[in-house]
C-alpha cells in the first residue's frame, strides 16, 4: 500500500484532529465485545497530543477462562495468600483482545504505559510491537485503513525468579497483565515528546525557566517551527532543519517576573502546550509547575527555603485489583497521604503518570525510584548487557516523569550495602548518576543505603550521587525488646553512624517502621499501640536534628508482596507473633484501607514538627 505524500499526510492530519474527538472505540461481533458509545479521555491527562483511551470493554482469557474486563486489569490480582496466593505469584500468561475503529488511513500509535512482563502486540493478526519489564512505557505503531482493527496483547508474567535473574527482580506480588492505560492517537508530519522544564530563581525573585523538547520529521526534509506556551507565556524556539525521519532537540528560556511557584501547601500549576506549526497533531501538552530545587553542603531547598521531607512511601496495590490502579484508587492513595499530613511520598519503582498527576495537584513530593529494584544488599545487573538495561530504564523513567513538579529527587537503587555490590554496582551507580545529571539538572539523584550496613566512609559508588536516604528498623528487626531509652539512645547511635559516612550529602530517613495488626495485643511486638509507639520514639528524634532533610515512614498502607513472607527476620525475634502472610502490614492503614492508630500519631507529629 502506497503511503501519502506530505500534502495529504496534512490534510489527513487536519481530518484526524476534528474527527478522533467523536471517534468511539470498541469490538464487534464474533465473540469481540460490543462497542463502547462513549470516547473516553486518558486517565493521565499529560502527554501527547491527540490521545484516546482504549479502555473500554476487552476480552481476556487466562488459565482456561475468558471473561469481558475494562483496563486496566491484572488477571491474577484476586488472590493473594496461602496457596492459590502462591501459584497466583508464579504468574500465568493471558491474552487481552478488543477492537476499534479509524476515521481515516493514516499512521498511529497505540501507547501501553505498563505490561508486566513480557508483551507481544497483534494488530490485525500481524505482530507490531514486543516489549519486556513493567512500569515502563512502550508503542505499537502501525499504518491503518479507515475502518475496523482488532487489537491483541498477549502478556507472560511467569517465574518471579527468571525475571530476577534478568534484571527484573520485584520486591512485591507480581501482579501480571495490562496494569496501566492503553491509548491510541494519530501520527502527523512531526511529533513533539520528552519535554524538560528547569526553574532557576534570580535575586529579587524572578524564575528563568529553560524547556526542552525532542522533535521527530516524519515528513520530507523541510524547516520545522516549534511554537509553545507556558502559561499565559509564549515560547519561541529556533527553526529547525531536519531530514526526513530526523531527530533533534529544540531549546529555550523564559523569564518571568513574578512566578506563580508550585510547593506543598501551594501546587501551582500552569498548562504547558507545545506544537510544530502547520502541523494539528504531534503536539505535547501537560499541567507542570514551576519551582526550584537546590542541594549544597547537606542542605535541601524549595524556592530557596529549607525543606523538610514529612511522610511514608507507597506500593501500588489495591485489594483484587493489585497494581492495575483505577482512578478511585489512585485518589485513595493521596487521600492517605493527606491525612498523615504529608509532603513527600516514597516509591520504588516508576508511579503511573496519573498517580503522579494527583501528587502534583496535590502537593506532594516524591523520592521517586528508577531503574532496576533489587532485595537489601543484593544486585542482580552483574552483566554489561544487564548494566545497559539497567542504564536504559534510567533513561526512560526520568524522561518519562521529569516534566513532573510532584517528583523531587531520582532514586537510583533500594538498599544498597556499604561500598557497593561485587559485580559492578558501584560503577553502574556512578553512571546512571552522571546519565541523571544530564537528562535533568534541575534535581538531585538519590540511592537508598541499607541501614544496618553502610560504610564507614563513603566510596566511589556516591561520588555522583547527591542524597542519600537510609534505612533505620531500631526497636524493630534490632532490639526489639529493649527498654525505650536504649532504642532512643541506638537511634542516635545510627543517625551519628549515617552522618559521619556521608559528609555533605542530602540526608534522609526513608524506612522505619513496625508490622502492626490486631491479631497481636496491641502494646506486644505486632500490635497497632507498639507500632505507633515506636514511630512516635524515631520522628520525636529525627524531627530535632537539623542536618537531616526528612522522614517517610515504610509504608502508608499495608500491601501484597510474596505469599510466603512471614515477616522476615522478626520471627527469629517473636516467634509468637502473628502476621499474615504474604501481607507486608507495616502499613499505616491496613490493606483494606482503615487508618491504625499509627496514622493519627504520625499526623499529630509531622503538623507539630512545622
Amino acid at each position: 500500500m502506497s503511503r501519502p505524500t506530505v500534502a495529504a499526510r496534512a490534510a489527513l492530519a487536519t481530518v484526524l484532529a476534528v474527527v478522533l474527538v467523536a471517534l468511539a472505540f470498541g469490538a464487534r461481533a464474533g465473540g469481540m465485545p460490543a462497542p463502547d458509545p462513549v470516547v473516553h479521555a486518558p486517565v493521565a491527562s499529560g502527554g501527547p497530543a491527540g490521545r484516546i483511551a482504549l479502555d473500554g470493554t476487552w476480552t481476556v482469557t487466562s488459565g482456561g477462562t475468558t471473561r469481558r474486563v475494562r483496563l486496566p486489569y491484572s488477571p491474577n490480582a484476586k488472590v493473594v495468600s496461602g496457596a492459590a496466593g502462591e501459584r497466583s505469584f508464579q504468574g500465568g500468561v493471558a491474552t487481552y483482545r478488543t477492537a476499534f475503529d479509524v476515521p481515516a488511513e493514516g499512521d498511529y500509535a497505540i501507547r501501553f504505559e505498563s505490561v508486566n512482563h513480557r508483551a507481544r502486540v497483534l494488530i490485525d493478526g500481524r505482530l507490531f510491537a514486543r516489549h519486556t519489564g513493567a512500569y515502563l512505557p512502550f508503542e505499537a505503531r502501525a499504518h491503518l485503513t479507515a475502518g475496523h482493527h482488532t487489537l491483541v496483547v498477549n502478556a507472560d508474567w511467569r517465574s518471579p525468579e527468571a525475571m530476577q535473574a534478568a534484571g527484573w527482580h520485584r520486591v512485591w506480588f507480581n501482579f501480571g497483565g495490562i496494569g496501566r492505560e492503553v491509548t491510541i492517537r494519530p501520527l502527523g508530519a512531526s511529533e513533539i515528546d520528552a519535554p524538560s522544564v528547569v526553574t532557576r530563581l534570580q535575586a529579587g525573585g524572578a524564575a528563568l525557566v529553560d524547556v526542552t523538547a525532542r522533535v521527530t520529521n516524519h515528513a520530507a526534509a523541510r524547516t520545522v517551527r516549534v511554537a509553545g506556551r507556558l502559561g499565559p507565556g509564549a515560547l519561541r524556539f529556533p527553526p529547525l532543519e531536519l531530514e526526513a525521519g530526523q531527530t533533534a532537540t529544540v531549546r529555550t528560556r523564559l523569564r518571568i517576573a513574578h512566578p506563580n511557584l508550585w510547593a506543598p501547601g501551594h501546587p501551582a500549576l500552569q498548562t504547558l502546550g507545545l506544537a510544530v506549526a502547520g502541523d494539528p497533531v504531534g503536539g505535547w501538552r501537560a499541567k507542570v509547575g514551576l519551582r526550584e530545587i537546590r542541594w549544597a553542603g547537606g542542605r535541601l531547598l524549595l524556592n530557596g527555603r529549607p525543606l523538610e521531607l514529612r511522610g511514608a512511601s507507597l506500593q501500588e496495590d489495591a485489594p483484587g485489583r493489585g497494581d492495575a490502579l483505577g482512578s478511585q484508587d489512585m485518589d485513595a492513595i493521596v487521600e492517605r497521604l493527606q491525612a498523615i499530613g504529608a509532603n513527600a511520598t516514597r516509591s520504588q519503582h516508576p508511579l503511573n503518570p496519573a498517580l503522579l498527576e494527583r501528587l502534583d495537584a496535590a502537593g506532594i513530593l516524591v523520592w521517586q525510584g528508577i531503574g532496576p529494584v533489587d532485595s537489601p544488599g543484593a544486585w542482580t545487573g552483574t552483566t554489561p548487557a544487564l548494566r545497559r538495561q539497567g542504564l536504559r530504564r534510567v533513561r526512560i523513567d526520568v524522561v518519562e516523569a521529569r516534566t513532573h513538579p510532584s517528583v523531587l529527587a531520582w532514586n537510583l537503587a533500594n538498599e544498597v550495602a556499604n561500598n557497593g555490590h561485587a559485580g559492578g554496582q558501584a560503577r553502574f551507580i556512578d553512571s546512571a548518576a552522571q546519565l541523571t545529571h544530564r537528562l535533568d539538572p534541575g534535581r538531585p539523584v538519590a540511592v537508598d543505603v541499607w541501614g544496618t550496613h553502610m560504610p564507614q566512609r563513603a566510596g566511589f559508588m556516591y561520588r555522583n550521587v547527591d542524597a542519600i536516604g537510609g534505612t533505620n528498623y531500631e526497636g524493630w528487626y534490632a532490639d526489639l525488646r529493649a527498654a525505650p531509652g536504649t532504642v532512643d539512645r541506638r537511634i542516635g547511635e545510627w543517625l551519628a553512624r549515617f552522618r559521619a559516612a556521608f559528609p555533605g550529602k542530602v540526608l534522609a530517613v526513608t524506612e522505619f517502621g513496625a508490622e502492626a495488626n490486631t491479631r497481636n495485643a496491641a502494646a506486644a511486638p505486632g500490635g497497632p499501640g507498639f507500632q505507633a509507639r515506636l514511630l512516635a520514639r524515631h520522628i520525636r528524634i529525627y524531627r530535632v536534628q537539623p542536618w537531616l532533610a526528612g522522614m517517610l515512614v515504610w509504608n502508608i498502607q499495608d500491601f501484597a508482596l510474596s505469599p510466603n513472607f512471614e515477616g522476615g527476620s522478626i520471627r527469629s525475634e517473636a516467634p509468637e507473633m502473628l502476621l499474615e502472610r504474604g501481607i507486608n502490614q507495616k502499613g499505616l492503614f491496613t490493606y483494606g484501607g482503615r487508618p491504625k492508630p499509627a496514622a493519627a500519631v504520625v499526623r499529630r507529629l509531622y503538623a507539630e514538627a512545622r
